[in-house]
């Protein structure tokens, strides 16, 4: 099977040992995301929301970069720091997917990368 590398500048760069995504045959799998802008490195977590939408935003540059929408996402995984917050950040997922939402987990994490408070990952499959 083939494996291709992916990576965008429209996403951050990896802060680590890995790659934005690998995409192998049809499948794509992106690691996860945080809130970094890929612009100029900060993290934009003024709230939740915003946070959100920049883990959204870096994701969706991925798969475009693959040739993948969010149409396409088959599965995601939510890893957040407090569980009581789930319904702010459900609020904004959604906003990124049609009526055809893919698979999905969300996990309760102690800590994630620079101390954010949401991480993302997700497969895309065509």
């Amino acid at each position: 099977m083939d494996k291709t590398i992916i990576n965008t500048p429209g996403a951050p760069a990896p802060i680590g040992p890995y790659n934005q995504a690998i995409l192998a045959g049809n499948t794509l799998f992106i690691s996860g995301q945080i809130c970094i802008d890929p612009v100029n490195g900060q993290l934009k977590n003024k709230d939740l929301q915003e946070e959100t939408h920049q883990v959204m935003h870096n994701l969706k540059a991925i798969l475009q970069k693959a040739g993948f929408t969010f149409n396409d996402v088959v599965k995601t995984t939510i890893f957040l720091t407090d569980m009581h917050r789930f319904g702010e950040i459900n609020e904004v997922y959604g906003k990124y997917f049609d009526s055809s939402f893919p698979a999905r987990e969300t996990v309760q994490v102690s800590a994630l990368p620079k101390f954010v408070n949401v991480e993302i990952s997700m497969i895309a499959a065509k």
